[in-house]
């Protein structure tokens, strides 16, 4: 008979957990077996991976996908290979002293099997980033890869089936139904990486399930230009950030707060940097195509939306490309009644806003959604100290963009609209482990002292802890 999408996953999952019944806490050997294989299958097979996107993309620059795909992922395992020891080994910590000679400990377990929802922008990274931190962790892996991406999807199960068996780590491929049926599956975590959107279905899927997840989102990441800033620097930064994948990145600037006097100096900036990055694009090799034609349509429509309401858009290059790339635009005068100013953007337009003082783009930012990025541009180190304290956002980058991101010491993730739990190195390993206490009690324990039947010994016990405390 054959089975439904459902039973299939059902029994995908019921596999997986019986193989982490058999083996709960795997060793540090066992553990770091699984992270050379996904480092293994990384690194001989970036060349593949990157024709792959490519095809999916339409075309995507070679050296972006090496970089933020393979490369990434390749260092992320490196990383959780070097430190998994310490990430492993139980942590003491301090005991009260009414509770002494007893001892604390926490020791971390795995959570058993997790499930990674990987989005079509960086579709192996976001994949096997957060999957090797499960395995590391001491985890099963089932992995939704985008239907956006059908080939490199077809590559990823490929890879994995090779390199481990179904009961460690399998890629489940599918269109949008097989991902609903995917986020209602009682895993014991979930992580999703797509739209804020989307990011609130699979909550709710995974809320009936009691499921935790962690959610890495998007949003409307703001770049603060200060009056400080150098300003060739800034627009060459800028610029890389914004384009890089033709803005198809969920930390891309997503628009520009600029000082009033400096809007059109900046936007001439910009400009030229783009042009300098990316002579030409229509067959440019470097420029990655807008992945489907139904993103390159949503971002005709932001961009005819906002001349329609004032705007005024400059266009970077005189290409008019047919091969699924987008001319890249500056969005000047524009307001929040324009559409580009409300969704997030994710493709090569940038909006640029003026404002009077620092004051004002603060209460800017703090009065829309907290972003997943949040990058400054200057020199004044007070007015870099007051955005630091007075905003919120995931992640920062000062005087560059995007490159937060990639540092395996730090926690990436999101706040508020922007993304729930945080993951990259130790704090990947964190979030797809049980950080359980262990009170080891000693056998000459004081606590005795307090077991019934009560009299004056206790009250004056509890009187001596009473003081002791403050």
């Amino acid at each position: 008979m054959h089975q439904t999408i459902e039973e299939t996953l059902r029994l995908a999952l019921e596999q997986q957990r019986a193989a982490f019944a058999a083996e709960p806490m795997p060793s540090l050997a066992v553990r770091r077996d699984r992270l050379q294989r996904v480092h293994r299958m990384t690194t001989r097979h970036g060349d593949e991976l990157a024709t792959a996107i490519a095809s999916d993309f339409g075309h995507r620059a070679r050296q972006e996908t090496l970089l933020a795909d393979v490369f990434t992922v390749a260092a992320a395992a490196r990383q959780a290979m070097r430190h998994l020891r310490a990430w492993c080994k139980p942590r003491r910590v301090p005991t009260q002293l009414h509770f002494l000679p007893g001892s604390n400990r926490l020791m971390r377990q795995p959570l058993g099997v997790v499930g990674v929802v990987a989005p079509w922008n960086y579709p192996y990274n976001l994949a096997l980033t957060p999957a090797l931190a499960a395995l590391a962790a001491g985890n099963r892996v089932m992995i939704k890869p985008s239907e956006l991406t059908p080939a490199t999807s077809a590559m990823m199960a490929r890879l994995v089936a090779e390199h481990f068996a179904p009961e460690e780590m399998q890629v489940i491929v599918g269109d949008a139904q097989v991902g609903r049926a995917f986020t209602e599956l009682p895993f014991d975590h979930l992580f999703f990486t797509g739209s804020t959107a989307v990011g609130r279905l699979v909550a709710q899927a995974a809320a009936r399930n009691l499921t935790p997840v962690t959610l890495e989102l998007g949003g409307k990441s703001p770049a603060l230009i200060d009056r400080s800033c150098d300003l060739k620097l800034t627009a060459e930064r800028l610029a890389f950030g914004k384009l890089f994948n033709a803005g198809q990145t969920c930390v891309a600037p997503d628009f520009a707060l600029v000082p009033r006097e400096l809007v059109e100096p900046l936007a001439q900036a910009v400009a030229h940097a783009m042009r300098r990055q990316y002579p030409r694009v229509a067959g440019n090799p470097d420029y990655t195509s807008i992945v489907a034609p139904r993103h390159h349509q949503r971002l005709q429509a932001l961009l005819d939306d906002a001349r329609s309401r004032g705007a005024r858009a400059i266009a970077t290059h005189d290409d008019r490309p047919t091969d699924g790339r987008f001319v890249p635009h500056l969005l000047l005068d524009v307001t929040d009644q324009m559409t580009v100013m409300r969704e997030e953007i994710f493709g090569p337009l940038l909006p640029i806003v003026p404002y009077g003082e620092v004051g004002e783009a603060l209460a800017y930012i703090s009065a829309r959604d907290r972003p997943l990025a949040l990058y400054w541009f200057g020199r004044d180190a007070a007015v870099q100290r007051r955005v630091l304290d007075e905003t919120h956002a995931g992640g920062v980058t000062i005087n560059d963009c995007i490159w937060h991101l990639g540092q395996e010491n730090q926690p990436f993730g999101g706040v508020g609209a922007s993304g729930i739990g945080s993951y990259h190195g130790e704090w990947g390993f964190r979030t797809f482990s049980k950080e359980k206490p262990v009170f080891v009690q000693s056998r000459f324990a004081g606590t005795k002292l307090f077991m019934p039947p009560y009299g004056k010994t206790f009250d004056r016990l509890l009187g001596m802890l009473r003081r002791i405390a403050g």
